[in-house]
Protein backbone atom coordinates (compact mmCIF):
# COMPACT_ATOMS: atom_id res chain seq x y z
CA UNK A 1 0.00 0.00 0.00
CA UNK A 2 1.24 3.36 -1.13
CA UNK A 3 1.24 5.62 2.14
CA UNK A 4 3.34 8.67 0.62
CA UNK A 5 3.33 11.41 -2.41
CA UNK A 6 6.58 12.28 -4.28
CA UNK A 7 4.76 15.61 -4.16
CA UNK A 8 0.73 17.26 -3.02
CA UNK A 9 -1.91 16.17 -4.73
CA UNK A 10 -3.35 19.55 -4.52
CA UNK A 11 -1.84 22.93 -3.87
CA UNK A 12 -1.16 26.30 -5.21
CA UNK A 13 -2.52 27.01 -8.31
CA UNK A 14 0.79 27.92 -10.38
CA UNK A 15 1.42 31.02 -12.52
CA UNK A 16 0.93 29.08 -15.13
CA UNK A 17 -2.62 27.24 -14.53
CA UNK A 18 -3.75 31.12 -13.19
CA UNK A 19 -3.26 32.44 -16.66
CA UNK A 20 -4.91 29.55 -18.12
CA UNK A 21 -8.34 30.39 -16.04
CA UNK A 22 -7.62 34.20 -16.73
CA UNK A 23 -8.30 33.27 -20.67
CA UNK A 24 -11.14 31.00 -19.99
CA UNK A 25 -13.03 33.71 -18.21
CA UNK A 26 -15.67 35.21 -20.99
CA UNK A 27 -15.26 38.60 -22.16
CA UNK A 28 -17.96 40.69 -23.68
CA UNK A 29 -15.63 41.17 -27.30
CA UNK A 30 -15.49 37.63 -27.50
CA UNK A 31 -19.51 37.06 -27.60
CA UNK A 32 -19.83 40.14 -29.79
CA UNK A 33 -17.48 38.80 -32.39
CA UNK A 34 -19.14 35.04 -32.28
CA UNK A 35 -22.80 37.34 -32.92
CA UNK A 36 -23.50 35.55 -29.01
CA UNK A 37 -25.62 38.45 -28.04
CA UNK A 38 -27.85 36.18 -25.69
CA UNK A 39 -24.10 35.49 -24.05
CA UNK A 40 -22.95 38.87 -24.05
CA UNK A 41 -26.30 40.89 -22.45
CA UNK A 42 -26.04 38.19 -19.72
CA UNK A 43 -22.62 39.26 -18.91
CA UNK A 44 -23.65 42.52 -19.35
CA UNK A 45 -26.40 42.30 -17.32
CA UNK A 46 -24.54 40.62 -14.20
CA UNK A 47 -21.69 43.45 -14.53
CA UNK A 48 -24.52 45.71 -14.43
CA UNK A 49 -26.13 44.07 -11.55
CA UNK A 50 -22.46 44.21 -9.94
CA UNK A 51 -22.77 48.25 -9.89
CA UNK A 52 -21.54 48.81 -12.91
CA UNK A 53 -24.18 51.10 -14.04
CA UNK A 54 -22.39 53.39 -16.33
CA UNK A 55 -23.51 54.70 -19.55
CA UNK A 56 -20.95 52.44 -21.44
CA UNK A 57 -22.45 49.17 -19.99
CA UNK A 58 -25.95 50.45 -21.10
CA UNK A 59 -25.08 51.16 -24.59
CA UNK A 60 -23.54 47.82 -25.18
CA UNK A 61 -26.64 45.92 -23.49
CA UNK A 62 -28.92 48.27 -25.71
CA UNK A 63 -26.40 47.70 -29.16
CA UNK A 64 -27.10 43.44 -27.99
CA UNK A 65 -30.63 43.82 -27.75
CA UNK A 66 -31.19 45.51 -31.21
CA UNK A 67 -28.88 42.71 -32.68
CA UNK A 68 -31.34 40.31 -31.13
CA UNK A 69 -34.33 42.13 -32.35
CA UNK A 70 -35.68 42.62 -29.25
CA UNK A 71 -36.69 46.17 -30.21
CA UNK A 72 -38.91 47.39 -27.64
CA UNK A 73 -36.33 46.53 -24.81
CA UNK A 74 -33.64 47.97 -26.68
CA UNK A 75 -36.10 51.50 -27.15
CA UNK A 76 -36.49 51.22 -23.22
CA UNK A 77 -32.62 50.90 -22.78
CA UNK A 78 -31.73 54.19 -25.20
CA UNK A 79 -34.07 56.12 -23.80
CA UNK A 80 -33.18 55.62 -20.31
CA UNK A 81 -29.76 56.61 -21.70
CA UNK A 82 -30.98 59.69 -22.67
CA UNK A 83 -32.02 60.57 -19.19
CA UNK A 84 -28.64 59.83 -17.80
CA UNK A 85 -26.14 62.63 -16.83
CA UNK A 86 -23.51 62.69 -19.76
CA UNK A 87 -25.13 61.04 -22.30
CA UNK A 88 -23.70 61.40 -25.66
CA UNK A 89 -25.73 63.23 -28.37
CA UNK A 90 -25.20 60.06 -31.17
CA UNK A 91 -27.93 57.79 -28.20
CA UNK A 92 -30.43 59.89 -30.20
CA UNK A 93 -29.65 58.61 -33.79
CA UNK A 94 -29.32 55.28 -31.81
CA UNK A 95 -32.68 55.91 -30.72
CA UNK A 96 -33.97 56.92 -33.92
CA UNK A 97 -32.79 53.83 -35.48
CA UNK A 98 -34.73 51.85 -33.08
CA UNK A 99 -38.03 53.77 -33.35
CA UNK A 100 -37.43 53.22 -36.84
CA UNK A 101 -37.37 49.32 -36.83
CA UNK A 102 -40.79 49.62 -34.99
CA UNK A 103 -42.34 51.83 -37.11
CA UNK A 104 -42.38 54.69 -35.44
CA UNK A 105 -41.43 56.58 -38.56
CA UNK A 106 -42.63 59.96 -36.84
CA UNK A 107 -40.92 59.59 -33.30
CA UNK A 108 -37.90 58.64 -34.84
CA UNK A 109 -37.74 61.44 -37.02
CA UNK A 110 -37.78 63.56 -33.75
CA UNK A 111 -35.64 61.89 -32.18
CA UNK A 112 -32.61 62.13 -34.83
CA UNK A 113 -33.61 65.47 -34.93
CA UNK A 114 -31.91 65.69 -31.57
CA UNK A 115 -29.06 64.06 -32.45
CA UNK A 116 -25.72 65.00 -33.50
CA UNK A 117 -24.95 65.29 -37.67
CA UNK A 118 -23.45 62.53 -38.88
CA UNK A 119 -23.34 60.07 -41.49
CA UNK A 120 -25.36 57.85 -39.57
CA UNK A 121 -28.07 60.50 -38.65
CA UNK A 122 -28.31 61.24 -42.59
CA UNK A 123 -28.66 57.49 -43.88
CA UNK A 124 -31.50 57.48 -41.02
CA UNK A 125 -33.29 60.75 -42.54
CA UNK A 126 -32.77 59.26 -46.31
CA UNK A 127 -34.70 56.47 -45.29
CA UNK A 128 -37.10 58.63 -42.97
CA UNK A 129 -37.50 60.68 -45.99
CA UNK A 130 -38.47 57.39 -48.44
CA UNK A 131 -41.28 56.25 -45.83
CA UNK A 132 -42.77 60.11 -45.71
CA UNK A 133 -42.96 59.85 -49.28
CA UNK A 134 -41.01 63.14 -49.49
CA UNK A 135 -39.17 63.30 -52.31
CA UNK A 136 -37.61 66.51 -52.31
CA UNK A 137 -35.77 65.69 -48.96
CA UNK A 138 -34.79 62.21 -49.71
CA UNK A 139 -33.34 64.17 -53.05
CA UNK A 140 -31.55 66.50 -50.51
CA UNK A 141 -30.37 63.73 -48.28
CA UNK A 142 -29.44 61.56 -51.41
CA UNK A 143 -26.59 63.74 -52.23
CA UNK A 144 -24.98 64.01 -48.50
CA UNK A 145 -24.15 60.45 -49.27
CA UNK A 146 -20.38 59.32 -49.67
CA UNK A 147 -18.76 56.89 -51.28
CA UNK A 148 -18.11 54.71 -48.41
CA UNK A 149 -19.53 51.06 -47.78
CA UNK A 150 -22.25 52.40 -45.09
CA UNK A 151 -23.96 55.19 -47.51
CA UNK A 152 -23.85 52.88 -50.84
CA UNK A 153 -25.43 50.13 -48.75
CA UNK A 154 -28.26 52.49 -47.52
CA UNK A 155 -28.57 53.41 -51.00
CA UNK A 156 -28.44 49.97 -52.32
CA UNK A 157 -31.48 49.54 -49.74
CA UNK A 158 -33.44 52.45 -51.12
CA UNK A 159 -33.23 51.09 -54.71
CA UNK A 160 -34.37 47.49 -53.57
CA UNK A 161 -37.45 49.53 -51.60
CA UNK A 162 -38.62 51.17 -54.54
CA UNK A 163 -38.08 47.59 -56.60
CA UNK A 164 -35.04 49.01 -58.54
CA UNK A 165 -33.74 45.53 -58.38
CA UNK A 166 -30.79 45.68 -60.83
CA UNK A 167 -29.41 48.87 -59.42
CA UNK A 168 -29.26 47.62 -56.01
CA UNK A 169 -27.21 44.45 -57.36
CA UNK A 170 -24.89 46.36 -59.12
CA UNK A 171 -24.04 48.85 -55.78
CA UNK A 172 -24.15 45.33 -53.95
CA UNK A 173 -21.62 43.46 -56.08
CA UNK A 174 -19.08 46.40 -56.53
CA UNK A 175 -18.89 47.11 -52.79
CA UNK A 176 -17.84 43.14 -52.76
CA UNK A 177 -15.63 43.36 -55.70
CA UNK A 178 -14.08 46.65 -54.25
CA UNK A 179 -13.38 45.34 -51.05
CA UNK A 180 -11.90 41.82 -51.95
CA UNK A 181 -9.49 43.68 -54.25
CA UNK A 182 -8.90 46.23 -51.78
CA UNK A 183 -7.16 43.45 -49.55
CA UNK A 184 -10.69 43.30 -47.45
CA UNK A 185 -11.90 40.14 -45.71
CA UNK A 186 -13.78 38.29 -48.01
CA UNK A 187 -15.97 37.10 -44.82
CA UNK A 188 -15.96 40.34 -43.36
CA UNK A 189 -18.76 41.67 -46.66
CA UNK A 190 -20.47 37.92 -47.06
CA UNK A 191 -23.64 39.07 -46.04
CA UNK A 192 -24.02 40.90 -49.38
CA UNK A 193 -24.75 37.82 -50.65
CA UNK A 194 -28.07 37.45 -48.77
CA UNK A 195 -28.91 40.79 -50.13
CA UNK A 196 -27.66 40.22 -53.67
CA UNK A 197 -29.99 37.13 -53.41
CA UNK A 198 -32.97 38.52 -52.02
CA UNK A 199 -32.77 40.85 -55.31
CA UNK A 200 -32.41 37.95 -57.74
CA UNK A 201 -35.89 36.34 -55.37
CA UNK A 202 -37.34 39.41 -56.11
CA UNK A 203 -36.22 39.62 -59.45
CA UNK A 204 -37.85 35.59 -60.10
CA UNK A 205 -34.83 34.01 -60.91
CA UNK A 206 -35.36 32.01 -58.13
CA UNK A 207 -32.45 29.32 -58.96
CA UNK A 208 -30.08 32.03 -59.22
CA UNK A 209 -30.95 33.30 -55.81
CA UNK A 210 -30.10 30.06 -54.30
CA UNK A 211 -26.84 30.07 -55.68
CA UNK A 212 -25.50 33.42 -54.61
CA UNK A 213 -27.25 31.88 -50.86
CA UNK A 214 -25.25 28.76 -50.48
CA UNK A 215 -22.21 31.13 -50.79
CA UNK A 216 -23.27 32.42 -47.23
CA UNK A 217 -24.70 30.01 -45.82
CA UNK A 218 -21.67 27.50 -46.04
CA UNK A 219 -20.16 29.65 -43.46
CA UNK A 220 -23.43 30.65 -41.52
CA UNK A 221 -25.62 27.92 -41.66
CA UNK A 222 -27.95 28.75 -39.11
CA UNK A 223 -28.60 32.23 -40.26
CA UNK A 224 -32.00 32.93 -39.83
CA UNK A 225 -32.49 35.63 -42.45
CA UNK A 226 -30.92 32.96 -44.90
CA UNK A 227 -32.48 30.48 -44.40
CA UNK A 228 -35.75 31.84 -44.36
CA UNK A 229 -34.85 32.64 -48.24
CA UNK A 230 -34.21 29.96 -48.75
CA UNK A 231 -37.46 28.46 -47.66
CA UNK A 232 -38.77 31.19 -49.38
CA UNK A 233 -37.12 30.14 -53.26
CA UNK A 234 -38.37 26.44 -52.28
CA UNK A 235 -41.91 27.70 -52.22
CA UNK A 236 -41.21 29.36 -55.73
CA UNK A 237 -39.33 26.28 -57.07
CA UNK A 238 -41.12 23.21 -55.45
CA UNK A 239 -44.14 23.67 -52.97
CA UNK A 240 -44.80 24.77 -49.72
CA UNK A 241 -43.92 21.43 -47.87
CA UNK A 242 -40.36 21.67 -49.64
CA UNK A 243 -40.39 25.37 -47.69
CA UNK A 244 -41.71 24.40 -44.59
CA UNK A 245 -38.88 22.05 -44.18
CA UNK A 246 -36.44 24.25 -44.49
CA UNK A 247 -38.07 26.50 -41.48
CA UNK A 248 -38.25 23.17 -39.61
CA UNK A 249 -34.00 23.04 -39.52
CA UNK A 250 -34.10 26.74 -38.35
CA UNK A 251 -36.87 26.11 -35.44
CA UNK A 252 -33.88 22.62 -34.67
CA UNK A 253 -31.01 25.29 -34.42
CA UNK A 254 -32.52 28.32 -32.65
CA UNK A 255 -32.80 28.24 -28.86
CA UNK A 256 -36.48 28.94 -27.62
CA UNK A 257 -35.57 32.88 -26.25
CA UNK A 258 -34.55 33.57 -29.77
CA UNK A 259 -37.08 36.43 -30.73
CA UNK A 260 -35.62 37.68 -34.34
CA UNK A 261 -37.94 37.40 -37.10
CA UNK A 262 -39.82 35.27 -35.43
CA UNK A 263 -42.81 37.25 -37.18
CA UNK A 264 -41.81 36.69 -40.43
CA UNK A 265 -41.51 32.99 -39.75
CA UNK A 266 -44.78 32.85 -38.64
CA UNK A 267 -46.37 34.90 -41.43
CA UNK A 268 -44.49 32.75 -44.02
CA UNK A 269 -45.57 29.60 -42.58
CA UNK A 270 -49.44 30.57 -43.32
CA UNK A 271 -48.30 31.55 -47.03
CA UNK A 272 -46.68 28.08 -47.18
CA UNK A 273 -49.48 26.36 -45.85
CA UNK A 274 -52.15 27.80 -48.40
CA UNK A 275 -53.68 30.10 -45.88
CA UNK A 276 -53.71 27.66 -42.87
CA UNK A 277 -54.30 29.86 -40.23
CA UNK A 278 -54.37 32.90 -41.76
CA UNK A 279 -56.78 35.12 -39.48
CA UNK A 280 -55.34 34.31 -36.37
CA UNK A 281 -51.60 35.34 -37.88
CA UNK A 282 -51.67 37.61 -40.35
CA UNK A 283 -54.35 40.55 -38.83
CA UNK A 284 -51.72 41.26 -35.98
CA UNK A 285 -49.21 41.41 -38.44
CA UNK A 286 -50.36 44.14 -40.52
CA UNK A 287 -48.29 47.19 -38.96
CA UNK A 288 -45.39 44.69 -38.80
CA UNK A 289 -44.65 42.99 -41.85
CA UNK A 290 -45.83 44.72 -45.25
CA UNK A 291 -46.90 41.25 -46.95
CA UNK A 292 -48.93 40.22 -44.26
CA UNK A 293 -51.64 42.68 -45.68
CA UNK A 294 -51.08 41.10 -48.50
CA UNK A 295 -51.49 37.83 -47.99
CA UNK A 296 -54.66 38.18 -45.61
CA UNK A 297 -56.10 39.67 -49.31
CA UNK A 298 -54.76 36.58 -50.75
CA UNK A 299 -56.46 34.80 -48.29
CA UNK A 300 -60.01 36.33 -48.45
CA UNK A 301 -59.90 35.81 -52.85
CA UNK A 302 -59.13 32.26 -52.21
CA UNK A 303 -61.57 31.68 -50.05
CA UNK A 304 -64.14 33.71 -52.54
CA UNK A 305 -64.83 36.72 -50.13
CA UNK A 306 -64.18 39.31 -52.44
CA UNK A 307 -66.10 42.15 -50.73
CA UNK A 308 -63.83 41.93 -47.82
CA UNK A 309 -60.66 41.80 -49.75
CA UNK A 310 -61.74 45.09 -51.18
CA UNK A 311 -62.81 46.83 -48.04
CA UNK A 312 -59.14 45.40 -46.39
CA UNK A 313 -57.36 47.29 -49.56
CA UNK A 314 -59.76 50.27 -50.69
CA UNK A 315 -57.65 52.55 -48.65
CA UNK A 316 -54.07 51.40 -49.28
CA UNK A 317 -52.16 53.63 -52.13
CA UNK A 318 -50.02 51.23 -54.50
CA UNK A 319 -46.19 51.63 -54.33
CA UNK A 320 -44.67 48.15 -55.26
CA UNK A 321 -45.77 46.27 -57.89
CA UNK A 322 -47.20 43.65 -56.37
CA UNK A 323 -49.69 45.82 -54.63
CA UNK A 324 -50.64 47.30 -57.67
CA UNK A 325 -50.98 43.61 -59.42
CA UNK A 326 -53.09 42.89 -56.46
CA UNK A 327 -55.34 46.25 -56.40
CA UNK A 328 -56.16 45.18 -59.95
CA UNK A 329 -56.43 41.81 -59.20
CA UNK A 330 -59.78 42.59 -56.50
CA UNK A 331 -61.34 45.01 -59.12
CA UNK A 332 -60.91 43.12 -61.34
CA UNK A 333 -62.80 39.66 -58.99
CA UNK A 334 -65.07 42.53 -57.84
CA UNK A 335 -66.30 44.36 -61.06
CA UNK A 336 -66.93 40.62 -62.88
CA UNK A 337 -68.92 39.39 -59.58
CA UNK A 338 -71.29 42.49 -59.57
CA UNK A 339 -71.42 43.90 -63.06
CA UNK A 340 -69.80 47.17 -62.33
CA UNK A 341 -67.75 48.52 -65.11
CA UNK A 342 -66.05 51.15 -63.37
CA UNK A 343 -64.08 48.49 -61.00
CA UNK A 344 -63.06 47.04 -64.24
CA UNK A 345 -61.85 49.94 -65.46
CA UNK A 346 -59.78 50.67 -62.60
CA UNK A 347 -58.40 47.19 -63.21
CA UNK A 348 -57.29 47.51 -66.66
CA UNK A 349 -55.51 50.53 -65.41
CA UNK A 350 -53.36 49.15 -62.73
CA UNK A 351 -52.43 45.82 -64.71
CA UNK A 352 -51.17 48.57 -67.69
CA UNK A 353 -49.43 50.45 -65.64
CA UNK A 354 -47.33 47.50 -63.97
CA UNK A 355 -47.00 45.68 -67.61
CA UNK A 356 -46.15 48.70 -69.31
CA UNK A 357 -43.30 49.96 -66.67
CA UNK A 358 -39.74 49.56 -67.61
CA UNK A 359 -38.89 47.38 -64.51
CA UNK A 360 -41.62 45.15 -65.28
CA UNK A 361 -42.55 44.77 -68.59
CA UNK A 362 -39.95 41.93 -69.26
CA UNK A 363 -40.70 40.03 -65.52
CA UNK A 364 -43.15 36.98 -65.89
CA UNK A 365 -45.67 38.97 -63.34
CA UNK A 366 -45.43 42.37 -66.11
CA UNK A 367 -46.35 39.77 -69.24
CA UNK A 368 -49.21 38.39 -66.58
CA UNK A 369 -50.77 42.07 -66.42
CA UNK A 370 -50.26 42.94 -69.74
CA UNK A 371 -52.35 39.91 -71.12
CA UNK A 372 -55.20 40.44 -68.04
CA UNK A 373 -55.17 43.69 -69.20
CA UNK A 374 -56.19 43.00 -73.10
CA UNK A 375 -58.34 40.10 -71.15
CA UNK A 376 -60.50 42.61 -69.92
CA UNK A 377 -60.47 44.53 -72.99
CA UNK A 378 -61.48 41.31 -74.62
CA UNK A 379 -58.57 41.97 -77.25
CA UNK A 380 -57.86 38.19 -77.39
CA UNK A 381 -55.02 38.00 -80.26
CA UNK A 382 -52.94 40.48 -77.94
CA UNK A 383 -53.69 38.32 -75.18
CA UNK A 384 -51.96 35.00 -76.48
CA UNK A 385 -48.91 37.44 -77.37
CA UNK A 386 -48.64 37.49 -74.12
CA UNK A 387 -49.28 34.40 -72.69
CA UNK A 388 -47.46 32.40 -75.26
CA UNK A 389 -44.37 34.16 -73.80
CA UNK A 390 -44.31 32.38 -70.78
CA UNK A 391 -46.37 29.85 -70.73
CA UNK A 392 -43.54 27.54 -70.34
CA UNK A 393 -43.82 28.41 -66.62
CA UNK A 394 -46.99 27.20 -66.04
CA UNK A 395 -47.30 24.65 -68.28
CA UNK A 396 -49.37 22.56 -64.57
CA UNK A 397 -50.75 25.81 -63.17
CA UNK A 398 -55.07 25.37 -63.30
CA UNK A 399 -55.27 29.15 -63.26
CA UNK A 400 -52.94 30.14 -66.01
CA UNK A 401 -54.87 27.04 -68.13
CA UNK A 402 -58.25 28.54 -67.20
CA UNK A 403 -57.53 31.51 -68.70
CA UNK A 404 -54.96 30.84 -71.54
CA UNK A 405 -57.74 28.58 -72.73
CA UNK A 406 -60.51 31.06 -72.45
CA UNK A 407 -58.19 33.21 -75.02
CA UNK A 408 -57.87 30.33 -77.37
CA UNK A 409 -61.34 29.27 -77.63
CA UNK A 410 -61.88 33.16 -78.16
CA UNK A 411 -59.65 33.30 -81.09
CA UNK A 412 -61.22 30.27 -83.06
CA UNK A 413 -58.30 27.73 -82.02
CA UNK A 414 -60.85 25.61 -80.29
CA UNK A 415 -58.90 21.65 -80.56
CA UNK A 416 -55.86 23.88 -78.82
CA UNK A 417 -58.08 24.95 -76.02
CA UNK A 418 -59.98 22.19 -75.39
CA UNK A 419 -56.44 20.13 -74.88
CA UNK A 420 -55.49 23.04 -72.31
CA UNK A 421 -58.98 23.04 -70.74
CA UNK A 422 -58.62 19.06 -69.97
CA UNK A 423 -55.05 19.95 -68.46
CA UNK A 424 -56.77 21.51 -65.29
CA UNK A 425 -56.92 19.60 -62.07
CA UNK A 426 -58.74 22.06 -59.78
CA UNK A 427 -62.50 20.68 -59.07
CA UNK A 428 -62.97 23.94 -57.99
CA UNK A 429 -62.31 25.32 -61.41
CA UNK A 430 -63.64 21.93 -63.24
CA UNK A 431 -67.15 22.86 -61.80
CA UNK A 432 -67.13 26.55 -62.62
CA UNK A 433 -69.97 27.45 -65.02
CA UNK A 434 -67.65 29.43 -67.26
CA UNK A 435 -65.21 26.82 -67.37
CA UNK A 436 -68.03 24.59 -68.41
CA UNK A 437 -69.57 26.56 -70.88
CA UNK A 438 -66.21 27.00 -72.49
CA UNK A 439 -65.52 23.27 -72.75
CA UNK A 440 -69.05 22.47 -73.84
CA UNK A 441 -68.24 25.05 -76.87
CA UNK A 442 -65.01 23.53 -77.88
CA UNK A 443 -66.23 20.13 -77.68
CA UNK A 444 -69.28 21.11 -80.12
CA UNK A 445 -66.94 23.38 -82.80
CA UNK A 446 -64.52 20.15 -82.46
CA UNK A 447 -67.53 18.16 -83.77
CA UNK A 448 -68.13 16.01 -80.36
CA UNK A 449 -71.23 17.39 -79.40
CA UNK A 450 -72.23 14.04 -77.54
CA UNK A 451 -69.08 15.08 -75.00
CA UNK A 452 -71.21 18.59 -74.50
CA UNK A 453 -74.80 16.89 -73.99
CA UNK A 454 -72.62 14.35 -71.04
CA UNK A 455 -71.77 17.74 -69.67
CA UNK A 456 -75.23 18.90 -69.21
CA UNK A 457 -76.34 15.44 -67.84
CA UNK A 458 -74.13 15.83 -65.21
CA UNK A 459 -75.22 19.18 -64.07
CA UNK A 460 -77.83 19.47 -61.26
CA UNK A 461 -80.59 21.51 -62.00
CA UNK A 462 -79.61 25.31 -61.76
CA UNK A 463 -79.96 28.37 -63.62
CA UNK A 464 -76.10 27.77 -64.63
CA UNK A 465 -77.69 24.03 -66.25
CA UNK A 466 -80.50 25.96 -67.96
CA UNK A 467 -77.45 27.88 -69.18
CA UNK A 468 -75.69 25.53 -70.24
CA UNK A 469 -78.29 24.14 -72.24
CA UNK A 470 -79.19 27.05 -74.24
CA UNK A 471 -75.36 27.08 -75.11
CA UNK A 472 -75.47 23.90 -76.26
CA UNK A 473 -78.56 24.02 -78.15
CA UNK A 474 -78.08 27.50 -80.24
CA UNK A 475 -73.68 26.11 -80.99
CA UNK A 476 -74.73 23.04 -81.71
CA UNK A 477 -77.79 24.37 -84.50
CA UNK A 478 -75.77 26.56 -85.81
CA UNK A 479 -72.72 23.87 -86.07
CA UNK A 480 -75.20 21.45 -88.25
CA UNK A 481 -75.43 19.35 -85.29
CA UNK A 482 -79.38 19.12 -85.47
CA UNK A 483 -79.72 15.80 -82.92
CA UNK A 484 -78.03 17.30 -79.72
CA UNK A 485 -79.69 20.64 -80.33
CA UNK A 486 -83.20 19.37 -81.04
CA UNK A 487 -82.55 17.50 -77.85
CA UNK A 488 -81.47 20.26 -75.93
CA UNK A 489 -84.35 22.71 -77.48
CA UNK A 490 -86.96 19.74 -75.96
CA UNK A 491 -85.38 19.80 -72.77
CA UNK A 492 -85.50 24.25 -72.77
CA UNK A 493 -89.06 23.89 -74.30
CA UNK A 494 -90.09 21.40 -71.51
CA UNK A 495 -88.63 23.75 -68.53
CA UNK A 496 -90.05 27.41 -70.23
CA UNK A 497 -92.81 27.17 -73.01
CA UNK A 498 -91.27 30.10 -74.67
CA UNK A 499 -92.03 29.80 -78.56
CA UNK A 500 -88.37 30.40 -79.41
CA UNK A 501 -87.45 27.06 -77.68
CA UNK A 502 -90.09 25.62 -79.98
CA UNK A 503 -89.15 27.29 -83.20
CA UNK A 504 -85.38 26.22 -82.56
CA UNK A 505 -87.19 22.44 -81.39
CA UNK A 506 -88.60 23.04 -85.33
CA UNK A 507 -85.82 23.66 -87.13
CA UNK A 508 -83.52 21.29 -85.85
CA UNK A 509 -85.83 18.55 -86.08
CA UNK A 510 -86.31 19.39 -89.91
CA UNK A 511 -83.06 19.26 -90.22
CA UNK A 512 -81.83 16.45 -88.88
CA UNK A 513 -84.49 14.98 -91.05
CA UNK A 514 -82.91 16.05 -94.19
CA UNK A 515 -79.30 14.44 -92.68
CA UNK A 516 -81.39 11.38 -92.63
CA UNK A 517 -82.54 11.66 -96.39
CA UNK A 518 -79.36 12.62 -97.11
CA UNK A 519 -77.76 9.67 -95.52
CA UNK A 520 -75.24 11.69 -93.34
CA UNK A 521 -77.61 10.14 -90.17
CA UNK A 522 -78.39 6.67 -89.13
CA UNK A 523 -82.01 6.37 -89.96
CA UNK A 524 -83.07 4.52 -86.87
CA UNK A 525 -82.70 8.48 -85.51
CA UNK A 526 -85.89 9.04 -86.98
CA UNK A 527 -88.30 7.58 -84.17
CA UNK A 528 -86.26 9.82 -81.78
CA UNK A 529 -87.33 12.57 -83.58
CA UNK A 530 -90.72 12.18 -83.66
CA UNK A 531 -91.00 11.35 -80.18
CA UNK A 532 -88.85 14.81 -79.52
CA UNK A 533 -91.84 16.58 -81.80
CA UNK A 534 -94.67 14.75 -79.64
CA UNK A 535 -93.66 16.56 -76.43
CA UNK A 536 -94.92 20.22 -78.24
CA UNK A 537 -98.50 20.47 -78.05
CA UNK A 538 -98.33 23.37 -81.19
CA UNK A 539 -100.76 22.76 -83.99
CA UNK A 540 -97.91 22.61 -86.48
CA UNK A 541 -96.46 19.15 -85.14
CA UNK A 542 -99.19 17.23 -86.72
CA UNK A 543 -98.55 17.95 -89.88
CA UNK A 544 -94.30 17.67 -89.67
CA UNK A 545 -95.01 14.47 -87.96
CA UNK A 546 -97.45 13.18 -91.00
CA UNK A 547 -94.99 14.58 -93.32
CA UNK A 548 -91.63 12.35 -91.70
CA UNK A 549 -93.99 9.63 -91.07
CA UNK A 550 -94.81 9.47 -95.00
CA UNK A 551 -91.09 9.53 -95.77
CA UNK A 552 -90.28 6.76 -93.89
CA UNK A 553 -93.37 4.65 -94.93
CA UNK A 554 -92.07 4.97 -98.28
CA UNK A 555 -88.72 4.10 -97.58
CA UNK A 556 -89.62 1.14 -95.29
CA UNK A 557 -88.07 3.00 -92.03
CA UNK A 558 -89.64 1.87 -88.99
CA UNK A 559 -91.01 4.41 -86.74
CA UNK A 560 -93.08 2.32 -84.06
Amino acid sequence: MLLSRAKAATGPATVEEKEKKKKKLPKLEDFVAARDYTGAVTLLEFERANKKNDIQTAMWISYCYFHLGDYKRCLKEYTEITEMKGAPPENWNYLGCVMFFLGMYKESEEACAKGNKSKLQNRLMFHLSHKFNDEKKLMSFHKNLQDIVEDQLSLASIHYLRSHYQEAIDIYKRVLLENSSNGGSKKEFLALNVYVALCYYKLDYYDVSQEVLAVYLQHFPDSTVAINLKACNHFRLYNGKAAEAELKNLADVCSPSFKFASDLIKHNLVVFRAGESALQVLPPLIDVIPEARLNLVIYYLRQDDIQEAYNHFKDVSPTTPQEYILKGVVNAALGQEQGLNDHIKIAQQYFQLVGGSASECDTIPGRQCMASCFFLLKQFDDVLIYLNSIKSYFYNEDQFNYNFGQAKAATGSYKEAEEIFLMIQSEKVKADYIYLGWLARCYIMNRKPRLAWELYLKQETSSESFSLLQLIANDCYKMGQFYYSAKAFDVLERLDPNPEYWEGKRGACIGLFQQIIAGHEPRETLREILAILRNTGNAQVEYIIRIMKKWAKDNRVSVT
